[in-house]
């Protein structure tokens, strides 16, 4: 960002853009006012616990964190994260060889999300930004970058880290902290849950509309988002 010519500066981070700005948060490098997030990555030990450890529900949890837990449990689950967690050279070969194969991969991320590209392909409805043109556009980025291998890849090496740092205290960031939930989201991380990954947040909201790919489908209202979470950081 110096080289840029920025010397104070945010940062947002979804999916696997949240586990950077969490590090970026927990490192807290000389310029960075605060960050946002629109998916969790820091979750209470017992959640963490029992959700890779293959455990039981913890005890006292309200209706929210209980359905939040359920959800996680399953994202965790899902066939394209146990095979590249485990082999993603294997599926690397069939990905960087077939273009059919390497977008139904893609597009088989989760319900919401597939059922929107589905309208917009099959009805030529599009929601939001998610045009059939810009999902053939993100596609044609991997395929013709031969990188579905290395991006398979880091969900082995980052479950490794996982292991790695099992059972070891996070380090909680204390810059400012800011969360919006997307109702279409993977799951609807709990206010509560947020506040423990991030004791100092400043700005927690949710929104009507808008899934995994919320930047991406909905960037109006995500820019909308980012902005009021930040103002206060303004000078």
């Amino acid at each position: 960002m110096d080289r840029l010519g920025y010397s104070s500066y945010v940062a947002q981070g979804g999916d696997q853009g949240a586990v950077v700005t969490h590090a970026m948060a927990q490192q807290a490098p000389a310029g960075l006012l605060g960050v946002h997030f629109n998916f969790l990555v820091s979750f209470p030990l017992d959640v963490a616990a029992a959700v890779f450890g293959g455990g039981p529900m913890p005890t006292g949890m309200s209706e929210g964190e209980q359905a939040a837990f359920k959800a996680v449990a399953t994202v965790f689950k899902r066939g394209y994260i146990a095979e590249q967690s485990q082999t993603p050279q294997t599926i690397g070969y069939a990905l960087t060889d077939s273009p059919a194969g390497l977008a139904a991969w893609m597009l088989d991320h989760d319900a919401d999300s597939y059922q929107k590209i589905a309208h917009a392909f099959v009805d030529g409805k599009a929601t939001g930004g998610l045009t059939r043109e810009r999902i053939v556009d993100n596609m044609t980025l991997y395929w013709l970058t031969s990188c579905a291998t290395s991006a398979a890849r880091l969900y082995w090496e980052s479950g490794r880290a996982a292991v790695a740092a099992a059972g070891q205290p996070p380090i909680q960031p204390s810059l400012p902290a800011a969360y919006t939930v997307f109702p279409g989201e993977l799951f609807q991380a709990p206010r509560t849950w947020v506040e423990k990954a991030y004791p100092n947040l400043i700005y927690c909201n949710e929104v009507d509309r808008g899934g995994h790919f919320a930047s991406w489908e909905e960037p109006e209202l995500f820019a909308s988002e980012m902005r009021v979470a930040f103002r206060s950081l303004r000078s």
